[in-house]
Parts: structure tokens; sequence; C-alpha cells
């Protein structure tokens, strides 16, 4: 139960933070956080829980991470099923808080403001098409499970530094991904919000649930068959 909890509260803090730093502190470089600023967010808020979960779950907070355990060899199917429950439910509540934060203010319309929902084509915050948008999550999902199998990996003297490079990944996925889907790489983070948007938002959901799935199993195969050899 302790690792359940774990991922849920993990999740619901990616999404919180995350998902709340384009909400509430905005997207606007001249009146918000920015692009950069988003990225930190959601880069950060996986640092902090690594370092307060990782020890408990390995703070997976992310699907794609647990199915690409279980391609890698690391993780039994059984146990990700488990995990990708508490991640998707705790994205859920992360979700639902920051849409009651972000409600506080008269003037904020879930349907104009949203919740930090990723999408493609009239979604994509530059208008990237729905191909360039599963090639972006494909692509950016493989490199932030590889960063995750090589920083974790028993090899790696420098492991205990794992978080620390597992975030910073993150932050430079956002840092190119944002303009293209909002970036994803995470089917609980996409979920939570377009549940509670819904609309285009929930119809468009499966892109990201498969694109970043498909990005780690070849991930890991790659991992696995190639690099951990070395």
């Amino acid at each position: 139960m302790s690792k359940f909890s774990a991922e849920f509260i993990g999740t619901l803090v990616l999404v919180l933070m995350g998902c709340g730093s384009a909400v509430i502190a905005g997207a606007n470089g001249t009146t918000g956080v920015g692009i950069l600023g988003i990225a930190f967010a959601f880069g950060l808020s996986v640092i902090a829980m690594a370092y307060a979960i990782g020890h408990i779950s390995g703070c997976h907070i992310n699907p794609a991470i647990s199915i690409g355990m279980v391609v890698a060899g690391r993780m039994k199917a059984s146990e990700a099923a488990y995990y990708i429950v508490a991640q998707i439910l705790g994205a859920i509540a992360g979700a639902f808080i920051l849409l009651q934060i972000a409600s506080g203010k008269p003037e904020y319309s879930l349907a104009t403001n949203g919740l930090g929902q990723n999408g493609f084509d009239a979604l994509s915050p530059q208008h990237y098409s729905l191909q360039a948008g599963i090639i972006a999550e494909v692509v950016l999902t493989f490199i932030f499970l590889l960063v995750i199998f090589g920083s974790t990996s028993t090899k790696n003297i420098n492991g205990g530094f794992a978080g620390l490079a597992i975030g910073l990944s993150l932050v430079l996925i956002h840092i190119v991904g944002i303009p293209v889907t909002g970036v994803s790489v995470n089917p609980a983070r996409s979920i939570g919000p377009a549940l509670l948007v819904g609309g285009q938002a929930l119809s468009q959901v499966w892109m990201f649930i498969v694109a970043p799935i498909v990005g780690a199993i070849l991930s890991a195969i790659v991992w696995r068959t190639v690099l951990e050899k070395n």
C-alpha cells in the first residue's frame, strides 16, 4: 500500500505543480513564468518527488516509465498495473485540486484557460500537426526513458544523482516540446487534465497515451539489447 500511496502522491504533485505553473503562473513570458518556467516546474517536481518517494516506489509517477521497466525486465507486469492505477488516480486528483485553486479567480474559465492539457492541431500551443505531435512524444519519451535506465543502472557510480539527472532531462524535454504538444511523455499527466476539461482535449488524449508508451517500449528494447550489454 505504501508504494501505491507514494505513486498517487507523486503523480498528484507532478500534475498540480507542472500544469499549475502553466495555468496559474502563466505561459506569457512578460507577465508569467514563460516556457522556461513551466519546463522547470515539471522538472523540479520530479526531482522533489524522486528524493521524497524514490526510496519507497522508485518514483515512476508515469505509466510509460512503469511499462518501460516491465519491458526492460526491471519490474513485474502485475506490479506495474498496480502502479499505473495509482498514477492515473493521482493525476486526476492533482488536476482536480488545480481546478479548485484556479477557479477561485473570477476571470478563470475552464473552457478558455484549461488545466494545462496536451493537444495537437488546433489544441497545440503553436498548432503543430498530429504527425509532428506523435513524432515528438515518441522521441522525447524515448530519450527520457534512456536517461532513467542509465541513471538508475547498478553500473552507474553516480546513481545517487539519478533524481537530479532525470528531473533536468525532463526540463530539457519541455523546453523543446512545449510548443508542439505542451509535452506529455506521461499518459497519466495527460489523462488527469483531459478528463476534467473534456471536449476536444479528451478526444485527443489517446495520442498522449499511445505515443509515450511506444517511446518507452522502444527505449527499453534499445537499452536492454544494445546499451546495457556494454
